[in-house]
C-alpha cells in the first residue's frame, strides 16, 4: 500500500514533490485530467518520465482519473483554446476558480478507496490563489476525512519553496528536466517558450544557476537574458 498519493501533472514542481516523497516511502502517483488543452502533451511525456531513474523505486504505477471541468471553463476559455495570456503576466491572470478543490476531491475519493492516508500537492512559495492557503487545505482535508469516514491529511511539502529551489532539489534527486513539462501551450512534447509558465521556468533555471534542459519553441521575449 501506498504511504502518499501525490498529484502528479508532469509538470516540473509535481515531478520533484513525487521524487522527493519516493525518498521517505511509498508513492502513488495520480493525474487528473479536467478536459485542459495542454493535457494530452502532459500525458505524453509521463510513461517517459516516470520510467526515468529518479523514479525507479518507490513509485507505483501512475493512477489517471478524470473531473470534466469543460462545462465550468467555456470553449473560448485561454485554458480549453491553448491560448495562454503574454509571456511577462501576472500569476491571476492564469487562475483557474476552483481548480484545485475539483483535483483535491477526486484525488482524495481515490486515496479513500486505495486507504492511503495521505494527499499530497505542489504549490510554492506565494502562490496568490485562494485554494492554495493552508487554511483551504485544512478545511479540505476535515471535510474530506469526514465524508469518507477516515482520516486523510493534505501536505504541501513545496509550499516554503520558490522555484529556484525546486529546481535545485530536483537536480540532486536526479530528476529529468527535459521530461518535464511547465507550459500552456505545448506542442510535440515542447515547450512554446511565450507563456508565463515558460516564463517562471525559465528564470527559475536561471536563478538556480542549473542549465535549463528545455526545448522551446521560441525564444523568450526578453532577448537573451531573463533575469
Amino acid at each position: 500500500m501506498a504511504d502518499v498519493a501525490v498529484l502528479l501533472s508532469g509538470g516540473l514542481d509535481s515531478a520533484v514533490l513525487t521524487a522527493s516523497a519516493a525518498q521517505a516511502g511509498v508513492v502513488q502517483p495520480v493525474y487528473v485530467s479536467a478536459g485542459l488543452a495542454w493535457e494530452a502533451e502532459e500525458v505524453g511525456l509521463l510513461s517517459r518520465l516516470l520510467a526515468s531513474a529518479a523514479f525507479a523505486r518507490n513509485v507505483l504505477p501512475l493512477e489517471r482519473i478524470a473531473v470534466d471541468a469543460s462545462d465550468l471553463y467555456p470553449a473560448t476559455h485561454w485554458s480549453r483554446r491553448g491560448e495562454p495570456p503574454a509571456y511577462d503576466t501576472p500569476d491571476e491572470d492564469v487562475y483557474l476558480p476552483g481548480r484545485n478543490i475539483l483535483l483535491l476531491s477526486k484525488a482524495g475519493v481515490l486515496c479513500g478507496l486505495k486507504g492511503i492516508g495521505r494527499l499530497a500537492i505542489g504549490p510554492l512559495a506565494g502562490n496568490p490563489f485562494p485554494d492554495a492557503t493552508p487554511e483551504f487545505f485544512a478545511s479540505m482535508a476535515r471535510t474530506l476525512s469526514l465524508g469518507l469516514g477516515r482520516p486523510l491529511a493534505i501536505e504541501t511539502p513545496l509550499v516554503g519553496l520558490h522555484k529556484e529551489d525546486v529546481i535545485r532539489l530536483g537536480a540532486s534527486l536526479g530528476v529529468r528536466f527535459e521530461l518535464t513539462l511547465s507550459c500552456m501551450n505545448p506542442s510535440g512534447g515542447r515547450h512554446c517558450g511565450l507563456c508565463s509558465k515558460c516564463r517562471e521556468r525559465r528564470d527559475g533555471f536561471a536563478e538556480a544557476g542549473i542549465e535549463d534542459p528545455t526545448d522551446y519553441r521560441a525564444p523568450s521575449p526578453r532577448g537573451t537574458r531573463d533575469i
